[in-house]
């Protein structure tokens, strides 16, 4: 049985009466919450991609640029919600792994241009599958429908709230539906 704090959800967790507050009051804080399911999908991510050396946000941008090849390193950042300074250290390091090919742009001289390279979409593919029972893995209490619904949750908040940086009085008041 886990020790009362443990960072793990234990049978006794579960096991508590409706009437007794869940652990402390962090339970009931959504950063909180947020926070620990990324801990969570961080840890199963890790697990299930080992082989492949890649963190999320390095499969995050290499996902994008398979998807949107040739973008600015700002564009690749909001796509992948990472700022510009953190786009290209992670650039950098796939680079440096030859996954990533950088151009300046023939438009605008100052920017910089990011690509797959051949074995950069190779390995993109190859992972997915280990990526998706990541997912699967992290979603696995949650039924069909409430996986639909968590989700659809995630990208209102996320809409809602905006890009990191964004004044807060430009962000969009949340509707209902």
């Amino acid at each position: 049985m886990a020790r009362e704090g443990s960072t793990e959800l234990s049978a006794r967790f579960g096991a508590r009466s409706r009437r007794e507050p869940p652990h402390t009051p962090l339970w009931t804080r959504p950063g909180y919450l947020i926070r620990r399911l990324h801990q969570n999908h961080t840890a199963i991510f890790a697990e299930e991609c080992k082989a492949y050396g890649i963190t999320p946000v390095q499969y995050g941008v290499l996902t994008a640029l398979l998807h949107r090849p040739n973008i600015d390193q700002a564009t690749l950042g909001a796509e992948c919600g990472i700022d510009r300074t953190n786009a290209a250290d992670v650039i950098e390091r796939l680079a440096e792994r030859g996954l990533v090919r950088r151009a300046k742009s023939a438009l605008d001289r100052r920017m910089m241009l990011a690509a797959l390279t051949p074995a950069g979409a190779s390995l993109t593919r190859d992972m997915h599958a280990a990526m998706q029972r990541a997912q699967d893995r992290l979603l696995d209490g949650l039924s069909a429908g409430e996986r639909k619904r968590f989700l659809g949750l995630l990208l209102k908040l996320v809409d809602a709230i905006g890009p990191p940086g964004e004044p807060t009085a430009r962000r969009r008041p949340a509707r209902d539906g």
